[in-house]
Parts: C-alpha cells; structure tokens; sequence
C-alpha cells in the first residue's frame, strides 16, 4: 500500500435521533444519524412510519379518494 494516502481512522462518537449514542471507528470525529439499531423496524420488530413533511397524509388522502 501507498503510504500517507489515506485518512486517519479514529474513535467516532455517533448519536441517534431517537437518544442512543456509541463509538465506532471512523475517519469523521462526531456523526449524527437519523435511525440506528436501537429504533430501526427491522431489529425492534415494531412499524415505524417516519414522515417527511407531511407525505403519508398525502398518500393516504390521494387514494382514499380512489378507493371510494
């Protein structure tokens, strides 16, 4: 391998929006994330409907007009 070429790999202190927080490795000091393991559906089992701006009322409203 090339010599001084790549980033430095240090400790990363990575905090989620739902309040969990870690350490990792990374070549970034501080990550903010938006979903992790600890809220993620597919490791809680639970259905979680993440809204941007109001879309899924969008939706919902859209087609419950079709439907009828």
């Amino acid at each position: 391998m090339k010599k001084d070429i790549h980033p430095d790999y240090k400790t990363c202190a990575v905090s989620c929006a739902c309040g969990n927080s870690f350490e990792t490795k990374s070549n970034v000091e501080t990550m903010r994330i938006d979903i992790c393991s600890a809220c993620h559906p597919f490791f809680t089992g639970e259905q979680k409907i993440v809204d941007a701006a109001g879309r899924v009322e969008k939706f919902k409203a859209k087609y419950a007009a079709a439907s009828k």
